[in-house]
């Protein structure tokens, strides 16, 4: 798994892209159904403010998701580590997990998945500095690392 590490960076960066484009087309709808009632004399003004907090929902998200792709614009594919950070793909005795951005499940060429997760993530805190062999506990369940790159 360690050695798909570049086609994991691509999912991730391609699921972020979708993110975006699908935000940002949803809030050019919006702007075009607000300009639209903007026209009409009789516009409701209770539709008129679902859209713009419609608006405002997705303006947020499109910036959460660009601010995802900068953070995974910081991780170097070609590069590996022995002690896991941010960048590691690490394998356990039950999942496989890249260190990067919050997407979660990322599915794999191969028909394996690997869960994209922040250092901010409960299991990253519990994970992080440690090597293959070592385990740590999550969720009282002992985890064993088996691989990181």
């Amino acid at each position: 798994m360690v050695s798909n590490k570049k086609e994991l960076y691509f999912n991730c960066l391609k699921t972020i892209n979708e993110q975006i484009e699908r935000y940002q087309k949803q809030m050019d709808n919006i702007k075009e159904s607000m300009e639209a009632n903007d026209i009409k004399t009789d516009y409701d003004e209770d539709n008129k403010g679902e859209l713009l907090g419609d608006f405002e929902k997705f303006a947020g998200r499109l910036s959460t998701a660009q601010e995802m792709k900068e953070s995974l614009s910081r991780i170097d594919p070609d590069h590996y580590s022995e002690v896991i950070n941010l960048g590691s793909v690490v394998e356990t005795s039950g999942n496989y997990y890249f260190i990067s951005v919050p997407i979660g499940e990322i599915a794999m060429e191969d028909g394996s998945s690997v869960y994209a997760i922040s250092t901010e993530a409960p299991i990253y805190k519990e994970m992080v500095g440690k090597k293959e062999g070592e385990t740590f506990n999550f969720n009282d369940e002992e985890v064993k690392i088996t691989a990181v790159g």
